[in-house]
């Protein structure tokens, strides 16, 4: 069973934005973290330290946004995030 995806904005002291996911993300949720994305203008700080899964629709849509994302990841993440070359092309916090 997979666990929900949750997605909350915020806003950093600098005034960056801030979009905290919890739970999954996967091919059933992808439409909803592209959607929170794609209507935050500007930088975004996506933060995935509470994020315990990652598949490859999740990756594909960081991967379209990566010119105007920061991420924020655990060593959970970590193997995921560099086999796909995501850190070359945005700055990944945490690895």
């Amino acid at each position: 069973m997979t666990t929900p995806l949750t997605l909350t904005h915020g806003r950093r002291p600098d005034g960056t934005a801030l979009l905290t996911a919890v739970g999954e993300i996967d091919m059933t949720n992808t439409e909803a973290l592209a959607d929170a994305l794609d209507t935050t203008h500007g930088l975004v700080l996506l933060d995935l330290t509470g994020v315990e899964y990652l598949d490859s629709a999740g990756l594909n849509v960081l991967f379209a946004r990566a010119d105007r994302l920061e991420l924020v990841a655990t060593p959970l993440l970590a193997p995921v995030l560099t086999i796909s070359g995501l850190p070359d092309l945005t700055t990944v916090h945490g690895l």
